[in-house]
């Protein structure tokens, strides 16, 4: 059966005052549910807070733009919250299971992208998110009783945490709200600055490759995955990448513009095509990718689903 890889940018899945989430749905990229891959785009306006949630896929969120990011996060294994700070070029892994809150304490807009692998998700294909609180939160789905005696809330403090809040997921905060300050010693060992990392790649005036595994961030263990970063000039190629391993990679294009070729392992073309910011692209396992930067530089961020380096590399 033959793939189909077309490029596709994400629809709209809910917005409001405070920002909004974009995905890419499986009905409409069949490609990411045959791999088990899922790829979320999040927009926090100033002030923008995203509820408490939860999800049932592992994923690492990339910052593309914003210098004033805020997540609050319990980890599966952990008893209590810690708040990170998140800037432009961090990279912060979101394991199965963790319960956070995001928010956008700056000026310009947040603009984050998750990327993750969905092969013990509710839709294959797809991020599926629980809210804890609000319209449809699931604590609001049990009774005032059982809510009232599990958090030691009177009725009115039961009605309060579950119904008060009618927006769905993100809301636009008062200035006088108050939230916790990031913790930056804890920040910097759950987030990595990609960017400005050295680059194990690095060819003048033509451009870089960055891989981010386990062995220099731990905590991309917790999830399964691996990074790559590739950064091209104007008319500079990317030489096809050989994958060492049956991972599958997925790729999003953060920044400029450009074109892609795909050949799968026949040796058959299996994509040759333009992309733009905001394209994603699947490369099933096996197959073989190159990329060539149009006419301004071209930034894209894929994940591996290993989270040992694994491609030959070249610019």
């Amino acid at each position: 059966m033959e793939l189909d890889l077309t490029p596709k940018s994400a629809e709209p899945l809910f917005e409001g005052d405070g920002g909004g989430y974009y995905t890419w749905y499986a009905s409409q990229m069949p490609i990411l549910a045959t791999t088990n891959l899922g790829a979320g785009r999040f927009l926090l306006h100033p002030r923008g807070f995203a509820f408490p949630h939860y999800a049932d896929s592992s994923k690492v969120g990339y910052v593309i733009q914003g210098s004033d990011g805020v997540v609050g996060m319990v980890l599966p294994d952990g008893k209590e919250e810690v708040v990170l700070k998140l800037e432009e070029g961090d990279v912060i892994a979101v394991p199965v299971g963790a319960v956070s809150w995001w928010f956008n304490d700056g000026d310009t807009d947040l603009i984050i992208v998750f990327l993750g692998e969905t092969s013990k998700g509710l839709i294959p294909g797809q991020f599926t998110y629980f809210l804890l609180t609000g319209a449809i939160g699931v604590i609001g789905g049990f009774s005032t009783e059982l809510t009232g005696k599990v958090y030691n809330f009177d009725k009115d403090e039961v009605q309060k945490l579950t119904k008060s809040q009618a927006d769905l997921f993100i809301v636009k905060l008062d200035k006088n709200q108050a939230l916790p300050k990031p913790q930056i010693d804890i920040t910097k060992k759950l987030v990595y600055n990609i960017d400005a990392a050295c680059a194990e790649n690095v060819v003048e005036k033509a451009g870089l490759v960055k891989t981010l595994t386990e062995k220099e961030f731990p905590f991309m263990g917790e999830i399964g995955l691996s990074l790559i970063r590739v950064k091209l000039e104007a008319g500079a190629i990317k030489a096809p990448s050989y994958p060492t391993t049956a991972a599958i990679q997925l790729i999003y294009i953060a920044r400029g513009s450009g074109k892609i070729e795909i050949v799968d392992f026949n040796g058959k073309p299996a994509l040759d095509t333009l992309v733009k910011a905001g394209d994603l692209i699947v490369v099933p396992q096996l197959f073989v990718v190159a990329k060539i930067a149009g006419e301004e530089t071209m930034e894209c961020y894929s994940i591996t689903t290993t989270t040992k380096e694994q491609f030959f590399d070249n610019i």
